[in-house]
């Protein structure tokens, strides 16, 4: 009898941890997150965005109400969403990753598309523009509900609030377009392997 509990609560013990969270370079990535108001969403997944294939400049997640695997389904998901960012560079200045946001954006979408969000583009510009630097354990979340819009925080500080779901799916396509802005993040963000593991 006490090896069956013994047993038992061993299993649980693992079930549990392999639930609350996953590793990714040292960065705890949670297994579900409830935005305000919104259901739970599920980790989808998560990876690294690297620069020139090897400087690793932030861990990426992506939550949604359902797992998804393909980047369609996933970006035309009518439901709340969160795209995390966690910053793994000594410093990552605003600059830097707005230039690479924006030529993701450009690169996944035509003129005309562009232009329906462009002066929302200016206004996120203008924020992270403001912002400065990134350090290290910097944290940036993109929270989408369809009441509220995209709502982005650095640090645990609401910065901005942009109305519309066309402006959160070309935001999403920067990490799992066609052409995204790294490959292996897009994968991983898709449910791929080999970039986590379990605490």
């Amino acid at each position: 009898m006490w090896k069956s509990v013994f047993w038992t609560a061993v299993l649980l013990f693992f079930f549990i941890r392999a639930a609350v969270a996953a590793e990714i370079e040292g960065v705890r990535v949670e297994d579900s997150v409830t935005l305000p108001g919104g259901p739970p969403l599920v980790l989808n997944g998560a990876g690294v965005r690297h620069k020139l294939a090897f400087i690793k400049l932030y861990v990426g997640a992506l939550y949604l109400p359902a797992k998804k695997t393909n980047a369609e389904e996933a970006i035309k998901d009518p439901g709340p969403k969160r795209v995390m960012m966690h910053v793994l560079a000594d410093e990552l200045t605003a600059k830097d990753l707005t230039s690479s946001l924006n030529s993701a954006l450009s690169a996944n979408h035509i003129p005309a598309e562009l232009a329906l969000i462009e002066a929302r583009i200016r206004e996120l510009n203008r924020m992270m523009s403001s912002v400065g630097v990134l350090k290290k354990g910097g944290v940036v979340l993109l929270d989408y509900t369809p009441a509220t819009g995209t709502r982005i925080s650095i640090n645990g500080e609401e910065k901005i609030v942009i109305k519309g779901e066309d402006f959160f799916q070309a935001m999403l396509r920067i990490w799992i377009g066609t052409k995204p802005v790294d490959g292996r993040l897009r994968d991983a963000m898709l449910g791929g392997t080999g970039e986590f593991k379990l605490f």
